[in-house]
């Protein structure tokens, strides 16, 4: 794990975004490092303003389990809009238990919407549909 730190904090350097999510993964969870959530949210915002979405994710919810419920919301309401499933899933697991308006739910769930119909395209779909046809003859 130290390894993977050092040659992560090295890409990131060199601009990997992929490697600021890397390094936040690590210091929330202490791999290699001193466990440190402050840093990984540090290196999760990082990358989020870069446009990575699971480290836009991660920081919603490390804000809810810090108990700042405004924060997570927007931080998931921005993760939806760029297409993130498991952002919409908080948000309506959010809804339902009455921290997250019936109207946020709807913005997140109409973005989320819109950013996977933006990204169709009939070689898109070609591809997934040649991919489903391995896995059946795989299986």
């Amino acid at each position: 794990m130290r390894k993977a730190f050092e040659l992560s904090s090295e890409a990131a350097e060199l601009g990997s975004v992929d490697a600021l999510y890397n390094l936040g993964n690590l210091y929330s969870r202490g791999d290699g490092v001193q466990q440190d959530k402050e840093k990984a949210v540090m290196f999760w915002t990082k990358a989020a303003m870069h446009g990575h979405v699971q480290s836009r994710y991660n920081s919603g919810v490390f804000e809810w389990e810090k108990g700042d419920i405004d924060r997570a919301v927007r931080h998931l309401m921005i993760s939806s809009k760029i297409g993130d499933h498991d952002s919409v899933e908080m948000i309506k697991n959010l809804f339902v238990r009455g921290f997250a308006t019936k109207e946020q739910y709807v913005e997140a769930l109409k973005g989320y919407q819109d950013a996977v119909a933006e990204m169709k395209s009939p070689q898109r779909d070609e591809a997934n549909s040649w991919r489903q046809d391995q896995e059946r003859w795989a299986s």
